[in-house]
Parts: structure tokens; sequence; C-alpha cells
């Protein structure tokens, strides 16, 4: 019962990664195709949330429930698509890490744009444009750790 708790968990929190991700990328693109400062403060706003509340939280529990499932299932941390996926999540984090300050940056640029009646700055701009190149890899990453998970194949050079 403990496992199926825990398979549950680790699940719904992979989910929650994947889905506020997209989410979050979606959202964030869709108001900065508009151009509207006030429109980009309230997205970035809920996007800083949501990433503290949701992405956040299921990012803590992740390692947490997945090397309990190991341990209890019988596999090893070594274990090819286990160690793959562990350096994919870690490669994941340093590229959200970045993201969520950009996010708040951004929010806060849009938000003092709105105050003084002004365009998005170009430092916005810039920084939009690194918060998109690194949701790439992020986003493929925890892509290639679904896979993973799903079909746990041999991993050659590793195994």
């Amino acid at each position: 019962m403990f496992y199926l708790l825990l398979k549950t968990v680790h699940i719904i929190g992979a989910s929650v990664l994947l889905g506020t991700g997209a989410g979050i990328a979606f959202f964030m693109l869709v108001a900065h195709l508009r151009n509207e400062p006030k429109e980009v403060a309230g997205v970035a706003r809920t996007v800083v949330l949501a990433d503290f509340l949701f992405t956040a939280t299921a990012i803590a529990l992740q390692p947490i429930t997945g090397i309990c499932l190991a341990w209890s299932s019988g596999y090893s941390l070594a274990d090819g698509w286990i160690a793959v996926s562990i350096v994919l999540y870690l490669v994941t984090g340093a590229f959200w890490l970045p993201v969520v300050w950009m996010q708040i940056r951004m929010r806060d640029l849009a938000v003092l744009a709105v105050e003084t009646n002004s365009p998005l700055p170009d430092q916005y701009t810039r920084l939009f444009r690194w918060w998109f190149a690194f949701g790439f890899p992020a986003f493929a990453a925890v892509l290639i750790i679904f896979w993973l998970m799903i079909a746990r194949p041999a991993v050659p050079y590793w195994d």
C-alpha cells in the first residue's frame, strides 16, 4: 500500500512538473507576443506564484519519492536509466533556477512599465529571449525522464 502511495505521489509530481512547465511557457509566450505591459505583469505574477507553489513543491518531492521507489523496488540508483534520469533532473534544475530569477525580474520590469505608463524595456526583451532559450533543454530533459521512467531501457556504457 505504501509503495502505491509513493508511486502515485511520484507520478503526480512528474505530471505537475511537465504540466506546469508547459502551461507557464504557453501563458508567458502569449503575454509576451501581445506586448502589453499590463498583461505581461499580470501573467508574470501568476507564473512566479505557480512556480513557487507547484513546481518547487514537485521538485522537492520527486527525489524523495523516486529514491524510496527505487529502493523499495530493488533498483539501484546506479542503474543506467535511473542514473541518466538523475543527471537529467539536475540539468533541468540548473536551467530552472535562473528561469525563476528571470521570471521575477521580467515581472518587476513589466510592473514598472505599467506604473510609469511606458512600454516594456529592452532589458525585459533580452530576459525573455534567455528565458525562452532556457526552456527548451529543461523541457526536453523532463520529456526524456518521462520516457526513461516508462521504458526503463538498458543504457549502453552505463549498465
